[in-house]
């Protein structure tokens, strides 16, 4: 198989994506960096001056001459939208090119958001974030999606998800019919490379370069960054940390995966079977007190137990935050990231769940504490997919046309 790239980097992408990740920048500092004549520099920043990918944005400090121009994106040259598919909330946000949101919107999936009324709601999502801002179509540069897998990116298809709350979602076409509905390009990852790729952004000028994020949530969903790009393997590899063995024989999740699986002790439906199968087995003040019967058990009660500290429901999410602590031990003592930043509902629920599975992983790491990664509940959260989804458009422009 071919692995060359199918285009590389030309000189006006090279200077767009650094001044873009650096915020503000001379054409000294440029010159520091890139092997450019200085001539050649001149002509190229005019020239993405005069295109509008750059305006010039003051001047910087003199040292003993004319004070230097400084550039920057231009935030208005385009804008991008980021859509998440997830299998709780889904999200689209409309940002200009600093990744600034102009509107984002939330919404909660359920039995009525099959494939088809999920793309006609965006497609009128994206027409009122339009009108709003006053956007003209050709002024989108695409937009970027980030969705539960599995996935064939370059295809643009949802697999095979599993706990949609509607049916449909396998083998769909989600990129050709946005492209359908709305007329420009969009392109896919799974949500867990685009939260990481926001996280990321949103931290960029610490320059990490080894990061690590796990999304606990209906399912168990994961991304890694080596030297500041997203990993890819051969196949869309977001839920693999669900299926890491941590019980040799021990339960399975629906009596699919491998038993003993991470996701079997660590998901909002491992959490609704283990309550629903002990309230059932002997019954306690638990069901009287939230006036439910052991099979409609579900996460929004046992979260709203757990906000009231009840006993039961406290160890219940103890227990799930421990085996979770395990399996993050795991994946650091083989990837060894700097940072690892943890999100979804299962993190979101308490902070005993947070704090119970760092100090859980922490305890297992290998030469810790001589090697020290920091965790993090991030900085965008629940805008995370999102914003990396529209990173990932941005990344990907093409600037070889002139």
């Amino acid at each position: 198989m071919d692995k060359r790239p199918a285009s590389i980097p030309s000189q006006k992408k090279l200077l767009y994506d650094y001044i873009a990740e650096q915020g503000t920048v001379s054409k000294l500092d440029l010159l520091n960096v890139f092997s450019f004549t200085k001539s050649t520099m001149t002509r190229i920043l005019e020239e993405m001056t005069n295109e509008g990918l750059l305006i010039e944005s003051g001047f910087g400090e003199s040292s003993g001459g004319r004070r230097p121009i400084l550039y920057q994106i231009n935030p208005s040259y385009g804008y991008i939208l980021g859509l998440e598919i997830s299998r709780v909330y889904s999200s689209l946000g409309l940002f200009d090119m600093h990744m600034n949101p102009k509107s984002i919107t939330h919404w909660r999936m359920d039995q009525t958001f099959t494939p088809e009324r999920f793309v006609e709601h965006v497609s009128l999502q994206t027409r009122a974030f339009l009108r709003d801002h006053q956007l003209e179509e050709s002024q989108i540069i695409g937009m970027g999606i980030g969705a539960v897998g599995p996935l064939n990116r370059e295809k643009g298809l949802i697999l095979t998800p599993l706990h949609f709350p509607a049916a449909g979602w396998n083998n769909f076409p989600i990129c050709r019919l946005v492209e359908e509905q709305l007329g420009f390009k969009a392109v896919l990852d799974n949500g867990a490379n685009t939260a990481l790729l926001g996280e990321r952004w949103s931290i960029r000028h610490a320059n990490i370069q080894h990061m690590l994020y796990v999304h606990a949530g209906a399912g168990l969903r994961y991304a890694m960054m080596s030297h500041g790009q997203i990993v890819h393997g051969t196949m869309d590899m977001e839920d693999a940390i669900g299926e890491m063995i941590i019980q040799t024989n021990g339960p399975r999740l629906n009596n699919k995966g491998n038993s003993g699986a991470l996701e079997a002790f660590v998901s909002l439906q491992a959490l609704e079977q283990r309550a629903r199968s002990e309230a059932s087995m002997s019954r306690d003040q638990f069901l009287d007190t939230y006036k439910v019967t052991a099979e409609n058990v579900n996460y929004d009660v046992l979260l709203k137990a757990l906000r009231d500290d009840n006993p039961y429901t406290l160890k219940l999410f103890t227990d799930a935050a421990f085996h979770f602590g395990i399996g993050l031990a795991n994946v650091i003592n083989l990837f060894h990231p700097e940072t690892i930043i943890l999100g979804g509902a299962l993190i979101q629920s308490h902070e005993l769940f947070f704090r119970t599975a760092v100090e859980v992983a922490q305890n297992n790491i290998y030469r810790y504490p001589e090697y020290r990664p920091q965790f993090s509940l991030g900085t965008l959260k629940e805008e995370a997919v999102v914003t990396g989804a529209a990173i990932m458009v941005r990344n990907q422009m093409d600037l070889n046309i002139k």
